[in-house]
């Protein structure tokens, strides 16, 4: 059986890490690597931590003295780590039982082409009530938002439908990426743009994870001032420039552009709007609203 590493990022996580951690411990797959990261958290989070490291021995526990955020925390573990496959697990998050060895066999049906595979969630509140899911019914026999499946880049540029907690990351793509871009806050759109155009991603029809929505998760945070998601993203669309070769993916990135400019113009993020422009026109697409947002952009960014 593959071993598979789970690298769990807590943060100020105490509420609820001990459920989180305990869904590790009811994982029906028994060929695991466990990592206990801690990224300087202020509340009784390490104490915790400690507690679980010393009830399983075989669990390795990383204590950060200071913080290091996820993609730099994340990377502490991994390149220490042997597993065939990756599972970053935030741990305000909850693993169903099933999840990892339903997603190993699902890998070992794909085939060395995969790279990730993901799934649906269940979106639960700070008391764990289940909210929604990821991936509704559309009405239609389909899902909002629409899964995809195989070679995705032109997806993953245009739209937000993966379901970041719910993947599982076949080792061999991280390490030819050299882990996560430890310049970057955020990782996950990252990680979509430069592994999918060497790797295919599969779709899980089912539920695997429960991800918790509360207000001091990042993703609550995301265009707010000061906040540095919005320059993450545009970090990857200029690399991501680079990587399109199809009309399908320019066009895309099109689409991702002027979505992430509009952002920046109605936070009034002058700079990463100018640099967003720039990069607009760099990409080669062209819109009817393309002159004047870029004018616009200019003309606040100076």
């Amino acid at each position: 059986m593959p071993l598979v590493t789970i690298i769990a990022l807590c943060y100020n996580h105490a509420s609820f890490l001990r459920q989180a951690l305990d869904s590790i411990l009811a994982q029906d797959y028994p060929h695991l690597e466990v990592w206990l990261v801690d990224d300087a958290s202020q509340d009784d989070s390490p104490a915790i931590l400690r507690e679980y490291a010393r009830a399983h021995p075989s669990w390795h526990l990383l204590l950060l003295p200071h913080n290091l955020r996820n993609c730099r925390a994340f990377n502490q573990a991994f390149f220490q780590s042997k597993g065939a496959y990756v599972l970053d697990f935030a741990t305000d998050d909850v693993l169903l039982p099933p999840r990892i060895s339903q997603q190993v066999a699902l890998f070992e049906r794909l085939g060395p082409g995969y790279g990730i595979v993901y799934s649906n969630a269940e979106l639960i509140d700070e008391q764990g009530a289940v909210l929604r899911r990821h991936h509704r019914p559309d009405g239609r026999g389909g899902l909002l938002p629409r899964p995809a499946s195989g070679w995705v880049l032109a997806d993953v540029l245009g739209r937000y439908f993966i379901c970041s907690p719910t993947m599982l990351v076949r080792r061999e793509v991280l390490v030819r990426l050299g882990g996560y871009d430890e310049a970057l806050t955020f990782e996950d759109f990252d990680l979509w743009v430069r592994a999918s155009p060497d790797w295919q991603f599969h779709y899980q029809d089912a539920v695997t994870t429960q991800r918790r929505l509360h207000p001091r998760s990042m993703s609550t945070r995301a265009y707010q001032p000061h906040d540095p998601y919005l320059l993450s993203n545009i970090a990857v669309c200029r690399k991501a420039v680079a990587l399109v070769r199809t009309p399908a993916e320019r066009a895309a990135l099109g689409v991702r552009l002027r979505w992430e400019l509009l952002q920046a113009l109605r936070h009034r993020q002058w700079s990463a709007a100018r640099d967003l422009a720039d990069l607009l026109h760099l990409a080669g697409r062209r819109h009817p609203l393309d002159f004047a947002l870029g004018l616009l952009a200019r003309r606040r960014g100076r």
